[in-house]
């Protein structure tokens, strides 16, 4: 887990998690490598709603952020991204 980005407005947290991790006898071979998987969570915190995105959606929203960061964008910018991905956001934020 890493937080990518974190504003007034929005959290956008990587969960990279590799599948031999949970097996300490496995070990990538060069035929199958090793697999990851991988996902973003994104909260919008005004509204308290997230969405978890990966597969498909996740890579084009990863490959949609770095190209938004060669163009080195204010808060403002990356927020106006992020807000695309706001009506997606269904599940309520609940602390424990």
């Amino acid at each position: 887990m890493q937080m990518l980005y974190n504003s007034d407005s929005y959290a956008v947290v990587l969960f990279d998690v590799e599948a031999d991790a949970a097996r300490v006898d496995a070990a990538p071979t060069e035929s199958t490598g090793s697999l990851s998987h991988s996902g973003y969570e994104i909260v919008d915190k005004f509204a308290r709603k997230e969405i978890f995105i990966q597969g498909a959606l996740g890579e084009s929203f990863k490959l949609g952020v770095e190209a938004l960061i060669e163009t080195h964008p204010s808060e403002e910018e990356i927020d106006d991204y992020i807000e695309r991905f706001a009506s997606l956001m269904q599940q309520p934020v609940i602390l424990h």
